[in-house]
């Protein structure tokens, strides 16, 4: 999740600047020869969004009439920010890093759930720590602000602790992984597949994960208001592109995770552990996702549970507005 720029990673304000410069070069662009719309789309690794690594291996963007530059980000962190300042069209990002960035001001429209994850955003602790009750004290690498940081803070509400019982090691994903995995910190929190290195370190092991928190953390294709405007039928192609991808998917199984395996950085072994922890959404669920209710199966009933809690912890200063967030027009216009 995303917070108000201030409280990002160290390298916040050259991030900013850079992603600034080259918000015009980076966003929507005018039509090539072919008369279709140029677009960026950001992705980062994890699971849920990774099938998106295949659909451009696999030429699914052109067969849709997309012109997509797909844009991989090694700092999660930084496709947020490019998405809050038009260096991007769209981007893969969780329901709670969306709602911190409206907080702070963005403009934003959720139009398809990729995942939820079931168990591969992992508390992971070294040998010792057996609950996240044994946390008090203890040193914590987290990316702060995003939904590691996030699953760190509803596992310590739970257990009666709050984030002044800790102390946190402001690190990103792949930097926290590595430090803990060396010895440097008690306890990460991070998600697949930056989990399988910090498991390397003996001994270490979850103490709490995703899957204890049904619903809490789904993620999204999110883009700007702007994009659905003034060029719907973009918008339209690259949700149909998504789940033609899935399709692919299923019917290559072997070769689709050598590639997500690759883009992750892992073993296609270790790629294939993943499974569980990453459910993928059919359209059926997604409309079903999108169907306004009042238990954390919906996406209007969670993202207010979820406004409620970082605003109620302090991580952002203004309750993120819910108001134009979730269109489902184009979910509903995928072919059976």
């Amino acid at each position: 999740m995303t917070i108000r720029h201030h409280r990002r990673v160290p390298s916040i304000v050259v991030t900013l600047l850079v992603l600034a410069a080259t918000a015009v070069a980076g966003g929507c662009g005018p039509a090539d020869a072919a008369g279709t719309t140029r677009i960026t789309l950001g992705y980062s690794a994890w699971p849920g969004w990774l099938p998106w690594q295949v659909a451009q291996a696999e030429g699914l963007f052109a067969r849709h009439g997309l012109n997509v530059d797909l844009k991989y980000f090694d700092n999660y962190t930084d496709s947020l920010l490019a998405l809050e300042t038009g260096a991007l069209d769209a981007n893969s990002q969780t329901l709670g890093d969306t709602l911190l960035s409206v907080s702070a001001g963005a403009k934003q429209r959720i139009v398809l759930v990729n995942d939820n994850s079931t168990g591969n955003d992992k508390i992971i602790a070294r040998d010792g720590i057996t609950s996240v009750s044994d946390l008090v004290g203890k040193r914590i690498a987290v990316e702060q602000g995003t939904v590691d940081h996030y699953l760190l803070l509803l596992a310590l509400a739970q257990a009666g602790l709050s984030q002044n019982d800790v102390t946190l090691d402001p690190l990103t994903r792949e930097a926290a992984a590595a430090a803990f995995a060396t010895g440097r910190d008690d306890v990460v929190c991070v998600s697949a597949p930056f989990t399988t290195k910090a498991l390397t370190r003996p001994g270490s092991h979850a103490i709490s994960t995703s899957a204890e928190f049904p619903g809490a953390i789904p993620t999204h294709l999110v883009v700007r208001p702007d994009l659905v405007r003034e060029h719907p039928q973009v918008v339209q192609a690259l949700v149909d592109t998504w789940f033609d991808t899935l399709k692919w998917i299923k019917g290559h199984r072997d070769a689709a995770v050598d590639v997500m395996a690759r883009q992750g950085g892992v073993s296609v072994d270790d790629y294939r552990t993943y499974d569980a922890g990453t459910t993928i959404f059919t359209r059926q669920q997604n409309l079903d996702a999108f169907t306004p209710g009042t238990t954390p199966e919906h996406l209007n009933y969670q993202a207010a549970l979820t406004a409620d809690f970082v605003f109620g912890t302090g991580m952002v200063q203004h309750r993120p507005g819910l108001d134009g967030l979730l269109d489902d027009e184009f979910l509903k216009a995928v072919p059976e």
